[in-house]
């Protein structure tokens, strides 16, 4: 059965109940059914919750075969929470375990050989990448893992679609009750948006932390009433790891050509204007356009309502020059804006929910003007991925991709037209991550050009003398410079299930064949 983006879905997911995605707003105006959050008991006073290791934690939350345990990715690649609890699940004999992460990296490869070993046997992700990434697309996971957006994860939990036995949260502080905030600790991290759904949708929640605060650790961005356990740890994370290669400022000439275009086109376009609102993904060409924007907005002497989303230094910069009313946060990309958001009383950690959640009543990705993003590739329909590598192995996340797409009046991808020999502007991409439906620019280092179904974009680039080009003629020069790829060979056998933010399937994940590690 093809679904709304032309792709194949197996008629054996159609036999489980799986539905194809319909389209981006298909289900809007739809009442979704929430399930209630966790059970609750009825508990005698006691004085703390803190018990002496993750090893006791994981006992007294009842653990067994089979069960789905939860963590957060606010510490990206210096993350320690994982591995130190799939160590002891391993050591107590557990077997059978869905992982249901806001994220996985590279810094969770131990898991890789947990899958192999049959421990881990479902993973339900935004990203897979590293040494996971590959076991995964070798068909070594003994479910096809399920991948979401950070707004899809949310939507997920909250219908039901995904019920988690055991949280567990790595805190920077904490107090003996639970009271958890992402600052005032040696391993700070910024914020636990992408936490507060598996706080109060878990069965049960164990806290994780380096640093026991006194009690109340307000205000607090977990809240001790969802909390079941807190555990005290030497270290939970590195926080200079979190600052990953990609989500630095670029020094890269091409790459600031692409953001000053970027900047060009946003200024052609009718939302540039005072209170506008602005999310940048987290790569280096995106990040830059920040840069770019500045003198057009001290031009027009226009400041911008509110930033949103992964939050990076240079937006705190521009906050601090007077040209952000506020900041909106759901992750930290680098140590500035963690540093930022402890003394900045116009710098908000949200949740995940608030921020990208379809099943809602007003996520603020619905409030976006702008957002800038990345991508592994883009095809001749607009159709973005950036999950998989032109191997066809997983190796990315959706993160609030397709959310952002989906909310913002204004979708500019961001990419170079090759990558060493590969075209990034292809006839078709290996997976959609985002549907073209939801994007409106593409901008190259060889031009820019503009879906065909925004001619209203079209005519706002036209009158203000923005160059630009059809898509086709991107991708035609993209196969001129590195020839055509050949195609990826891949057999029935289905790795993971690419979930749109709604539930249903936009993509399926195929094992690679031949596939050599």
């Amino acid at each position: 059965m093809l679904n709304a983006v032309g792709r194949e879905i197996p008629e054996e997911l159609i036999a489980q109940g799986w539905k194809p995605y319909a389209g981006a707003h298909a289900r809007d105006g739809q009442y979704i059914k929430k399930q209630g959050p966790r059970t609750r008991i009825c508990e005698k006073p006691r004085e703390s919750k803190i018990v002496a290791s993750i090893r006791e934690a994981i006992t007294a939350c009842g653990l067994k075969d089979g069960m789905t345990v939860s963590f957060h990715h606010h510490f990206r690649d210096g993350d320690f929470i994982v591995n130190m609890v799939m160590k002891e699940i391993v050591a107590l004999g557990l077997k059978d375990i869905t992982i249901a992460a806001s994220s996985l990296g590279a810094a969770h490869d131990p898991v890789a050989q947990y899958i192999e070993d049959g421990v881990v046997t479902g993973l339900q992700t935004s990203g897979i990448r590293g040494r996971m990434g590959e076991v995964v697309s070798r068909g070594k996971l003994k479910t096809p893992a399920i991948l979401r957006s950070h707004g899809g994860r949310v939507r997920a939990i909250e219908e039901g679609d995904v019920h988690i036995d055991v949280a567990f949260i790595g805190s920077p502080t904490s107090d003996e009750y639970g009271n958890c905030r992402a600052v005032g600790g040696k391993s700070d991290c910024g914020v636990l948006s992408y936490a507060v759904v598996d706080s109060e949708y878990a069965d049960k929640v164990v806290v994780i932390t380096d640093t026991l605060v006194p009690y109340p650790n307000f205000p607090a961005s977990i809240h001790g009433v969802n909390v079941d356990y807190v555990v005290k740890v030497d270290e939970i994370g590195d926080p200079k790891k979190i600052a990953s290669a990609a989500a630095r400022m670029t020094q890269n000439p091409r790459d600031l050509m692409m953001a000053e275009a970027t900047a060009k086109v946003m200024a052609a376009t009718p939302w540039f204007k005072d209170g506008f609102s602005f999310q940048t993904g987290a790569g280096g060409p995106s990040l830059a356009v920040n840069r770019f924007i500045e003198p057009l907005m001290r031009e027009r002497g226009i400041t911008m309502s509110f930033a949103i989303g992964g939050i990076a230094g240079p937006i705190c910069e521009l906050q601090r020059k007077g040209l952000v009313g506020c900041i909106v946060d759901t992750q930290d990309f680098d140590t500035g804006a963690i540093d930022d958001i402890r003394a900045n009383p116009r710098h908000y950690e949200i949740s995940a929910g608030e921020y990208a959640n379809p099943a809602n009543k007003g996520a603020f990705v619905n409030k976006l003007d702008f957002v800038i993003l990345a991508a592994l590739e883009v095809d001749v329909d607009f159709n973005v991925n950036v999950i998989t590598g032109s191997d066809g192995v997983l190796r990315g996340a959706p993160g609030g991709h397709p959310d952002t797409a989906a909310g913002a009046k204004c979708t500019v991808i961001v990419t170079p037209l090759t990558r060493g020999r590969m075209a990034t502007v292809c006839e078709r991409v290996v997976t959609v991550t985002t549907p073209g439906e939801c994007v409106d620019v593409v901008v190259t280092d060889y031009g820019v050009a503009v879906n065909p179904r925004r001619q209203d974009i079209v005519d706002c680039l036209d009158r203000a003398g923005v160059a630009h080009v059809s898509i086709k003629e991107l991708q035609e020069k993209a196969y001129a410079l590195v020839g055509r790829p050949d195609p990826l060979q891949w057999n029935d056998k289905v790795v993971a299930i690419l979930e749109a933010r709604d539930g249903t399937i936009l993509d399926v994940v195929c094992e690679i064949e031949p596939y050599e590690m």
